[in-house]
């Protein structure tokens, strides 16, 4: 759950301490900070008591391994893998709008999910969780076929009847909400505006 996971304290070791994460610096990851500020849309609309999510950058203890980034809480809490680097090859961001998007969404669901205890989000219609893919795929689409394959939207895969579908393009989960929620959301949005 996090960077003292991964990089625990040994009382004998010789050398400096491994540098404690931090929120990124803004402007550094654009395609990131973008990706992010889809899905935090998303969070507002179906979580709107959370505060947004943020990027935290976990300096690297492996010479030959770039600093990590990491989609986490508000509080710097994140569960899962790194969005960014892949590989010790690769320092920059993706090039692919879609890529990121797809996994900032995935990463941002899994901290979501496994640190709130929540399934997140949700298919109103079907009561369970949806996934970040391509629009149109059917339910035996493999991840192989992610990159530039569309428009990325949270995808259902329905009841047993095999009624999988695309709830809402990520980023427009509100327009996907039953009325009663829309509503509740546009009084809440009224509200904070006026406070």
């Amino acid at each position: 759950m996090g960077h003292f996971s991964f990089h625990p304290a040994d009382p004998g070791a010789r050398g400096p301490a491994p540098q404690e994460p931090r929120p990124v610096e803004p402007g550094r990851w654009p395609r990131f900070e973008a990706a992010l500020a889809v899905v935090n849309r998303d969070l507002a609309a179906t979580l709107p008591d959370e505060p947004p999510l943020v990027l935290m950058l976990c300096p690297s203890a492996e010479d030959d391994w770039p600093d990590q980034i990491h989609v986490a809480l508000s509080d710097g809490r994140w569960q899962g893998n790194a969005v960014h680097p892949q590989g010790p090859e690769t320092s920059d961001e993706p090039d692919d709008a879609f890529t990121v998007l797809g996994m900032v969404a995935d990463a941002a669901q899994e901290s979501v999910t496994e640190l709130l205890w929540t399934v997140w989000p949700l298919c109103p219609y079907h009561r369970i969780g949806v996934h970040p893919r391509p629009a149109g795929t059917a339910a035996d689409w493999d991840r192989s076929g992610w990159a530039g394959s569309g428009p990325l939207v949270w995808w259902c895969r329905g009841a047993h009847g095999g009624d999988c579908h695309d709830l809402s393009a990520v980023g427009d989960l509100a327009a996907a909400l039953p009325g009663k929620q829309r509503r509740e959301l546009r009084r809440r949005k009224l509200r904070d505006r006026r406070s």
